[in-house]
């Protein structure tokens, strides 16, 4: 008798189990639309900085200075994360039938990692130099948060059904919706169920995230080393989960491989080269994360607020009196 349910739940047109694509990935508050994709990049970046923050107290910096750095690197690593779509993928915005100012309409999708981190850094670097801190120790406190955000970020992918991988039968297969007018999932099925990139590059990034943290603390990582290993261990996991996508992109073929794909390799490499001459040059970590005294840089804020409390201190002293009463 269990013989005809054991080939009903081994048909491939039954699905026990597979991971359903969100009905809609924007609501509307009143005229202002609440995109998901945003709020994963928000909370993402959100957790980084508080993160940073926390790492870069613990390495010698002072409060306040990661949120700083933020007001630079934010802005930067998004225009060079749009900067870095459109260049590799020109062909979506550009053309016959095309609408170039499109190229500016974030909200749709099309961040490129790289972009991000290289015009990121930029940013972290300028803010670095206007505050008096070294590069180095910087990156290395915010690495770590950069991939937790990362994996925010993923999630937003899946909210707008994209970048998805091959089709699978496995029982965590993603559930695309059929759309006529998506070049690549018209090619299957309505219950074809594909390889759910989203995720696989989210559990990487967070397992990434313990990896690099327990390394920090074991071997007390400096000199931009914590920042090597981030690149390495990222590259590692986006090359192959990379080679899984079947998403449009305009380089799919360099030698065989997608553009990305020699991307990750190639800054694997490099990572790994850098982190090996940091290992030799400068063992140990930072003892001093500043290229000058704090005290040169808050001087003035200091005073200010001396100032305030010298000013607020008769006024205080007279709400005590009023709220004490008559003393025996």
């Amino acid at each position: 008798m269990m013989l005809p349910m054991l080939d009903v739940l081994q048909s491939p047109m039954v699905t026990l189990m597979s991971i359903p694509s969100p009905s809609q990935g924007v609501w509307h508050l009143g005229p202002v639309p609440i995109r998901a994709y945003a709020l994963c990049i928000i909370a993402g970046i959100v957790f980084a900085i508080w993160l940073g923050e926390r790492r870069w107290v613990a390495r010698g910096g002072q409060p306040g200075e990661v949120s700083d750095l933020a007001i630079w690197a934010v802005p930067f690593g998004l225009v060079g994360g749009r900067l870095y779509h459109v260049i590799t993928d020109w062909h979506l915005y550009f053309g016959e039938d095309k609408n170039p100012i499109t190229a500016l309409y974030v909200w749709r999708g099309g961040l490129g990692i790289w972009g991000a981190i290289a015009l990121g850094i930029v940013g972290v670097w300028i803010g670095a130099r206007v505050q008096g801190i070294k590069l180095l120790p910087m990156l290395d406190a915010l690495a770590p948060g950069v991939l937790v955000a990362q994996a925010f970020g993923r999630w937003g992918n899946w909210f707008n059904q994209e970048l998805y991988g091959r089709p699978t039968d496995l029982p965590w297969g993603l559930e695309i919706d059929p759309d006529l007018d998506d070049g690549v999932r018209s090619q299957f099925g309505p219950d074809v169920l594909f390889h759910p990139t989203f995720l696989y590059e989210c559990l990487w990034n967070l397992a990434a995230f313990a990896v690099l943290i327990w390394l920090d603390r074991r071997y007390k990582l400096g000199y931009g080393r914590v920042a090597a290993l981030y690149v390495m261990l990222y590259t590692a996991g986006r090359g192959w989960i990379e080679y899984l996508r079947i998403d449009t992109v305009q380089m799919n073929d360099v030698l065989g491989l997608r553009l990305n794909v020699w991307t990750s390799i190639v800054l694997f490499v490099l990572a790994a080269a850098f982190y090996a001459w940091s290992s030799r040059r400068h063992p140990g970590r930072e003892e001093v994360v500043r290229t000058r005294p704090v005290a040169d840089d808050d001087e003035d804020r200091a005073e200010d607020r001396a100032e305030d409390r010298d000013a607020d201190a008769p006024e205080d002293r007279a709400d005590q009196q009023e709220t004490a009463g008559p003393t025996a």
